[in-house]
């Protein structure tokens, strides 16, 4: 089957779930279109507050709710709600239509594969050892629970002239194995050099429920 298949859509309707719950076949493109731009504006702005995923549903064609899973919630709520009231009030004003947010928190971070991603990012970008970064997230994520980690970044590694691929791996990551429950995150540090990717496989057991 190759190595290009996403972990996320390989499995949906079996061990995961679609981030964005409706269908409407008459504007299906346009909804599309606006579930994309509320998700760029959420995660552009509050980028800090650690945000893994962002649900979707549309209860009728003029409601929104939004589910916002973040490691931080303080900066999303803000002082007595006032920033998820100003959240609201923007995505109403950018969309037309009612919105509902809820924000759901997520207690360990560090066997939630996006935000592994986005903390290998960050310490990069801030010029830090790559392979420490790497190496750091790997036993986190194993002390936390996760019964298996794979970590992969790619680019100018170090400032090196020619871009290569590394990568490690800890515990089981069986990628083919349906009823794994497999988190996946990718994102890209900015550097002096240019942009390395980072892509992120976490293990967190088989459902023992989807199995016959």
């Amino acid at each position: 089957m190759g190595q290009k298949v996403h972990p996320k859509g390989f499995r949906l309707g079996i061990t995961t779930d679609w981030s964005s719950k409706w269908f409407n076949e008459k504007n299906y493109s346009s909804f599309l279109l606006e579930d994309q731009k509320i998700r760029n504006y959420i995660k552009d702005k509050y980028f800090h507050a650690g945000i893994s995923e962002i649900y979707i549903e549309r209860p009728s064609a003029q409601n929104i709710n939004i589910t916002i899973k973040t490691a931080r919630v303080g900066i999303l709520i803000g002082k007595k709600g006032s920033e998820v009231k100003e959240l609201r009030e923007e995505l109403q004003k950018m969309t037309g239509k009612k919105v509902g947010i809820n924000i759901e928190e997520i207690r360990t971070p560090e066997i939630v594969a996006q935000l592994v991603a986005e903390n290998i990012a960050a310490r990069i970008e801030k010029r830090a050892s790559y392979k420490q970064a790497m190496k750091r997230s790997i036993s986190n994520a194993l002390r936390k629970g996760a019964k298996g980690i794979k970590v992969m970044v790619s680019g100018r590694l170090g400032g090196a002239d020619i871009a290569r691929t590394e990568w490690y791996r800890q515990g089981r990551v069986p990628l083919q194995t349906l009823t794994a429950k497999i988190d996946y995150g990718y994102t890209v540090a900015k550097t002096r050099y240019g942009i390395i990717g980072i892509k992120v496989w976490i293990f967190l057991g088989d459902d023992k429920s989807k199995s016959k």
